[in-house]
This record gives structure tokens, sequence and C-alpha cells, in this order.
């Protein structure tokens, strides 16, 4: 069974040499000033189309055959220039027995010989040409494909390990309020089911919009406001504009439960986590400031390596993360991301 690119292959292939046969006979017409198209004259044009056909086509056989698009770029020009020359030479030579019963044949001089074989060399370099560079877009979206696949893949294990490691750290807080307040815990249970039915349509997606990111931090913050009450203070300085901007999935959430966990936990007083977003040259950047302070050289464990590693596969070096400490007890967690307009 023939597939697509076969099919156009021979496509191409039966057209364009036809095509090139038929636009001989037609340049001999206007040149001469004939009539119209000859019999023996058009008979061996069509001839030396389909000589020219199974040549080229003998010829894509080696190079699939030997695997000409893996040489190096001098070994491969090296390796078509001597076969663009020994395909001119056969085909000059296998004109002849046509064109002496359709008498079209005349003696060559050797200049003649050598005029004809650098023509068809022109001609079957170009044929060189056309394929090898097709092949290689092709080549190059087939790897551009090839790493879209891998990257979506590794995404999604990502966000397959952030989905138990937040559900685990949630409901370990739940079981701490079971027995000291079960009248909390039913409340927080109900918080974490918003979370869950929130991030059910967004961890689908590779990137989602800030502000349903937005609302699966406050669902968050609101469960552990239930657990610290009174000893955690939330503060939001959200700018306008923020709600154009993509982010990937629970990656503010992740932030914001690293600060709270490694830093605002072990503080007897508690704290505060504010959140706070600025525009500046088409990016967004997220500040997350949480009391504490950072153990320089210890990212917090799984949260901020996913994290990292995310951006980069969706940004490149265009976002960053960075984290450090404050002078007044506290840690600075800043991410950029640009603005993505093909979503």
């Amino acid at each position: 069974m023939i597939n697509n690119k076969e099919r156009l292959y021979w496509i191409l292939q039966g057209g364009g040499w036809f095509l090139y046969a038929f636009v001989q006979e037609l340049a001999i017409i206007w040149v001469s000033g004939s009539d119209g198209i000859r019999s023996p004259r058009a008979i061996f044009f069509f001839y030396e189309a389909l000589l020219c056909l199974l040549i080229t086509h003998t010829y894509r056989y080696c190079i699939n055959r030997w695997r000409w698009m893996n040489l190096g770029m001098i070994k491969l020009t090296v390796y078509i220039v001597a076969s663009v020359l020994l395909m001119a030479t056969i085909i000059v030579f296998l004109r002849i027995p046509v064109s002496i019963p359709l008498g079209l044949y005349k003696p060559q001089t050797i200049q003649n010989v050598v005029g004809l074989i650098a023509t068809y060399t022109v001609i079957f370099f170009l044929w060189s040409t056309i394929y090898f560079i097709y092949n290689y877009f092709e080549r190059y979206n087939k790897s551009l494909k090839l790493e879209a696949t891998v990257k979506d893949i590794e995404l999604n294990n990502l966000k397959a390990q952030l989905n138990p490691h937040f559900i685990f750290n949630a409901m370990n807080s739940i079981r701490a309020l079971v027995d000291e307040n079960p009248v909390k815990s039913k409340e927080a249970i109900t918080k974490l089911s918003n979370i869950l039915r929130n991030s059910l349509v967004t961890e689908k997606k590779g990137l989602t919009k800030f502000n349903d990111e937005l609302k699966i931090v406050q669902d968050y913050l609101s469960l552990e406001s239930i657990r610290f009450e009174e000893r955690l203070k939330i503060v939001y300085d959200i700018a306008g504009g923020s709600s154009d901007f993509w982010v990937p999935p629970f990656m503010i959430q992740t932030l914001v439960e690293n600060g709270i966990k490694h830093g605002i936990a072990h503080l007897t007083e508690g704290g505060t986590i504010s959140i706070k977003t600025m525009i500046i040259d088409d990016e967004l950047t997220i500040q997350i400031v949480n009391s504490g302070r950072y153990m320089n050289g210890k990212k917090g464990g799984l949260g901020l390596t996913n994290t990292i590693h995310r951006l980069k596969l969706l940004y490149g070096d265009t976002a960053y993360l960075k984290i450090g400490n404050e002078k007044n007890n506290s840690v600075l967690t800043e991410v950029k991301i640009p603005h993505l307009y093909n979503i």
C-alpha cells in the first residue's frame, strides 16, 4: 500500500519530468518557428523524460539504501557531485539508441558531448538540491514533533508528581485537625474538595490562566487558615492585567505551599505570606514573600525542583525562578514569565 509520502513522490517525479519534456517541445517550437508538435521529436522527449525518471529513482534508492542523509556535509557534497556527473554521462549516451531510428541523431563533437553532460549535470544537481532540501525540512519537522512529544510526556510526569505530593500534604494537615477540632476538619475537607474539583480541568493543560491558578491558591490558603488560625496572615497584591498571562498549573500553589511548610510552620508565632504580581515589559513577575529564613542550598524538595524544571521546559531561558532571604526575616520567591500570545 502506497502511503501519502510515496504518492506525493511519484506525482512530483512523473509530473516534473514530463513537464520538463513538454517545456522542451514548446521551446523547440518557439525557437524554430515550426507549426506544431512533431511526432518523432515528441517521442524522443518522452523517452528522455522516462529515462530521467528511472535514473533519478535509482539515485533516490541509493540515497536511502546507503543512508546519505546521515552523512556529513563535506562527504555528502562529494557524493552528490560524483552522482550527478555519472547520471549526466549515462543519459547522454542512452539518448543515442532512440535518436537514431527517429532520425534525430547528429554526430557529436567532444565539445558537444561535454556541453550536454554539463547541461544534464545542472539538471540533476537541481533535482538533488530539491530532494535533499525537502527531506531536510521533513526530518526537521519530525524532530520538532518528537521534541514536543517528549516535552509533553515530561510535563505530564511532573504534574503527576505534584498532585499526590499536594494531596499528601493536605491530608496530613486535615489529619492533625480531626482529633483537635472535628468541625474545622470537616470544613478543611470541603476546602480540599473544592481545590481538587478546580484542578480537574487545569491539570489536563500544559498551561492555565493566571486567574484559575490564583483561585486554587486562594482555596489552598483558606484550607491552611483553618489549621493555622490567627497564626497565618495572607496578603494579596495582584496587578491588573495578570489574568492575561498563562502559568504552569499548580506552580504558584506549590511555591506558596513551600513558603508555609518550610517557613511559617516552623515559627511559634506564625507569620505572613504575601502574593504580589507586577507586569513589566510584557512579562509577569510573581513575588511570594513568607516569614522565616531560607536555608541556602536547600530548594525545599520536590516542589521547587519540579517548578524550575517545568519553567525550563515551557519557556526555555525566557523565564526564571529565584529564592533568597530578605532583611526583615522573610524569604522572597520570585518568578518571571513571558507573555505567550499563541495559546
